[in-house]
């Protein structure tokens, strides 16, 4: 019965983060400082972090071992800190869904709090400035969280991203470019000349 309540949770996690995906991403100058938005929230499952092991190669014992995890710090295993890092990466790219360019770096991470094996989190994102980088782009910095279901702060620091500006409209419509030549049949011959 879990597992078809986990389903469900799963395909109302991608179907909201689909809808969102539709709408229009923003440009550099729509975005505010000072602005906040919040992810939806994920559940955190023995999967995900096996698969992330897998993935990864970073078997240590206290993300996949039980019997040594019970005899650490946490008494259970962990998910690892940069799954988390990798979700906050995930959730805030559609929570503002923004016409991003480049993302350039990751500041003053900080690994606040353990992620446990059920914990549901979400991410928070701040804008906390920006700043023109030419005519085509604007470098913005965000703060972002790792929330849990407490609203516990897992993780935090600071992105920075490059994000297009809004092109400017084309001031002659596409339409009009092509250029319309009307040819008139012509016949090119040689006139009769008699030598009469």
């Amino acid at each position: 019965m879990g597992s078809r309540s986990s389903y469900r949770k799963f395909l109302l996690f991608y179907e909201k983060a689909a809808l969102i995906r539709m709408s229009a991403p923003l440009y550099f100058d729509d975005i505010l400082v000072d602005s906040v938005w919040v992810s939806p929230r994920r559940t955190i499952t023995e999967a995900d972090v096996i698969q992330f092991a897998t993935m990864t190669g970073d078997f240590n014992p206290l993300h996949v071992d039980y019997d040594f995890a019970s005899k650490s710090h946490y008494r259970q295993p962990i998910a690892h800190g940069l799954l988390g890092l990798s979700w906050v990466a995930g959730l805030g790219s559609h929570f503002p869904m923004v016409n991003t360019l480049a993302f350039t770096a990751v500041r003053n991470w900080e690994f606040c709090r353990p992620l446990f094996f059920g914990d549901t989190v979400f991410v928070e994102t701040k804008c906390l400035e920006k700043a023109s980088a030419g005519r085509r782009a604007g470098k913005v910095v965000w703060h972002r969280k790792l929330l849990n279901q407490t609203n516990q702060v897992v993780q935090q620091g600071v992105f920075e991203t490059l994000v297009s500006v809004e092109p400017a409209p084309d001031p002659v419509p596409r339409t009009h470019l092509r250029s319309e030549v009307h040819h008139a049949d012509v016949t090119v011959g040689r006139d009769s000349v008699s030598n009469d």
